[in-house]
């Protein structure tokens, strides 16, 4: 496998590298290190990494920069920060694990075993949702998610089984994090089109959209067109 390692500490890059070669250097094809943002880039164009880790405060930018854009691509990511107050934002992006530091070898095998068992690549994209709650947070799996419904400048996340829960980002930021086939369908909703089964217009100018399950919501008229075009 290849892996990537994108910190700017020297001292706790060399000790990921040291103790990655002694859990997995036998599976390993490379194993390369980028101090900053730009050089993580180009290293994923040209080696195509299949396990990246990632800190978050890269001097002064953020980690996350990095999978926001289209160069992600299909790898797995490990978290290694000290910021663990951004894991619930960690694993919205989908990333495999988030490792704090300071951190010890069993820790960091854990995370490479959670590698192996997952597989040497994924598309990197959101699998849970992370609810706020008294004492922790809840990851909820977006495979539960029936629709999402907006609610002031939060969102309430609308499960199968008919259960709610209010998430504490806008309709607009979490759309960001979501899937393709996650689209703004209504300036109230955001529904998983790979479940719509059909589409109706009524008397009056009233647009909806009907999922698999039954559930019937609101199509805002100025995207009606487009999406029955592309999702049908």
């Amino acid at each position: 496998m290849h892996v990537l390692i994108v910190e700017d500490e020297t001292m706790i890059a060399a000790r990921l590298e040291r103790l990655l070669l002694d859990i997995a250097g036998n599976t390993m094809t490379s194993l390369r290190i980028a101090p900053n943002l730009a050089e993580a880039e180009s290293l994923i164009q040209r080696q195509r990494p299949d396990l990246l880790f990632l800190d978050l405060n890269l001097k002064g930018r953020d980690g996350f920069e990095l999978l926001r854009k289209a160069a992600a691509g299909a790898f797995h990511t490990v978290v290694v920060s000290a910021h663990t107050e951004r894991a619930l934002e960690a694993f919205e992006y989908g990333v495999l694990d988030f490792v704090a530091k300071p951190f010890g070898r069993e820790r960091l095998e854990r995370a490479v075993q959670r590698f192996r068992e997952t597989g040497s690549r994924a598309e990197h994209a959101t699998r849970f949702i992370a609810i706020k709650k008294a004492g922790g947070v809840s990851l909820v799996p977006l495979t539960e998610v029936a629709y999402i419904r907006g609610a002031d400048n939060y969102a309430e996340l609308v499960l199968r089984d008919g259960t709610t829960h209010l998430h504490h980002k806008s309709l607009d930021r979490l759309l960001k994090l979501l899937p393709a086939h996650w689209q703004r369908i209504h300036k109230s909703y955001l529904a998983n089109l790979d479940e719509a089964r059909s589409w109706h217009r009524s008397e009056g100018s009233k647009y909806e959209v009907e999922l698999v399950d039954g559930t019937r919501l609101p199509v805002g008229r100025t995207r009606y067109k487009a999406l029955r075009a592309t999702w049908l």
